[in-house]
């Protein structure tokens, strides 16, 4: 990152449209270009904004949301389609870096992931969620510890959780631990059980945002979706569902090293950019006072363990050959053990 060059970046606000991933790409692709005309580096997506947040499972019974499985399915992203591909042109076409909440499909599994795309249109990160939220475990997988990663890009070190996530206190030391310096919390619409249940409503998880940026001295990206009508009509609330969620629930926000906040709100139901630049200068300020995985630990008393392998279900091997040793894998690591060595 040039010391010289300003870093400008934008939060969306603003619906999918809901399970239609082509007319989603379509808008992401106007919303980039109105960034890069803002002169933005970056621009950041809520959660599963491609092709909008499975709102249909905090609706009605299992039985009830089946009716939404196969269309979920079918406008989800797959990493080497067309559809992907068209996600990493609009970072090309737009000359800016793109993150993106995708509902991401891989053989017969979903998973609540985030993309990380340079002005390029290169692929630099794919991490999935570790833990999907509640009843959002009906439907998504499960990611591993090479899920909390930050990667170096030209605009400085990034790094990407969804929604709560950021109320997992491993996983955001993770993250500090790796000097990161812009961080993009994917938030989908806060419209679910407004009356009663309150940690899951804007003030919290906003405040979660904000404590991320004090607590990591870097600066954080809340990228927020809005309900409107027509997403209501497709989940059916109010005729087949009780009214569980509501129009509005934007709420994005980009937050300083210091915890201020660097633009204006935007009401919750209107859609556009929050957008502001970013002095890394703050950065160094912050860390002077308290660098929590530099000389403010401790790690004589408290340490994070990080399994960072990524694991795969099935280990193919292609069988012995006359004149090799026998190998077995051990039930811990995985990693092959020479017989004649025991």
């Amino acid at each position: 990152m040039s010391k010289n060059k300003p870093v400008k970046v934008a939060a969306v606000q603003a619906s999918p449209i809901v399970f239609d991933l082509d007319a989603c790409l379509k808008k992401a692709n106007k919303l980039a270009a109105q960034a890069k005309k803002g002169k933005c580096d970056l621009i950041a997506f809520g959660e599963a904004w491609f092709p909008g947040y499975p709102f249909q499972i905090w609706l009605g019974a299992p039985a009830w949301t089946l009716q939404y499985t196969v269309p979920y399915y079918d406008n989800s992203l797959e990493v080497g389609t067309p559809q992907f591909e068209a996600l990493c042109a609009i970072a090309r076409k737009n000359n800016i870096i793109v993150s993106a909440g995708i509902s991401e499909r891989s053989g017969g599994s979903l998973y609540l992931s985030q993309c990380l795309i340079d002005s390029n249109g290169e692929v630099l990160s794919l991490r999935r969620k570790l833990k999907p939220t509640h009843v959002e475990r009906a439907i998504f997988g499960e990611g591993y510890g090479h899920d909390l990663a930050v990667t170096k890009t030209e605009i400085g070190n990034i790094g990407q959780l969804c929604c709560w996530e950021h109320m997992q206190p491993l996983s955001r030391f993770a993250l500090f631990s790796q000097h990161e310096q812009i961080h993009v919390a994917a938030w989908p619409s806060f419209v679910v059980y407004r009356e009663n249940a309150y940690a899951l409503g804007v003030e919290v998880n906003m405040a979660a945002t904000r404590t991320y940026a004090v607590e990591g001295q870097c600066f954080a990206i809340a990228a927020t979706s809005v309900m409107n009508q027509q997403m209501l009509d497709y989940f059916k609330v109010g005729t087949e569902t009780p009214p569980f969620i509501e129009l509005g629930g934007g709420s994005s926000m980009i937050f300083g090293p210091d915890g201020r906040e660097l633009a204006d709100y935007l009401p919750e139901n209107e859609e556009g950019l929050v957008i502001a630049e970013l002095d890394f200068d703050a950065i160094k300020m912050a860390k002077a006072v308290a660098d929590p995985t530099g000389h403010y630990s401790k790690p004589c008393s408290t340490r994070l363990l990080l399994n960072n392998t990524p694991l795969e279900p099935v280990i193919i091997h292609d069988g012995i050959h006359e004149g090799q040793n026998t190998l077995e894998f051990s039930p811990v690591d995985m990693k092959p053990v020479d017989m004649e060595d025991k």
